[in-house]
């Protein structure tokens, strides 16, 4: 591997974790150093990061805050 890119990786913690779980990538990027964005998305996707990703977690957040608020709600009414 390319010892600029080896420092890429070096550098952000996540992408030592993830090269060390799929070690298929050490080799994809010995063979084409150019896939490192191809790599960064694979890692985003892996550790759910992506803005999709994000926006289901907020979404869930919130179904769960309003799933409680209606909860505590029906609490009262009953008292």
């Amino acid at each position: 591997m390319r010892t600029e890119l080896y420092q890429i990786i070096k550098n952000k913690k996540e992408w030592q974790q993830f090269i060390r779980n799929e070690p298929i990538w050490y080799k994809k990027l010995s063979r084409n150093p150019n896939a490192i964005k191809e790599f960064e998305q694979t890692a985003l996707k892996y550790y759910q990061k992506t803005l999709p990703d994000r926006m289901n977690k907020i979404s869930n957040g919130v179904q769960f805050a309003s799933m409680m608020l209606s909860m505590i709600q029906s609490m009262n009414q009953v008292d």
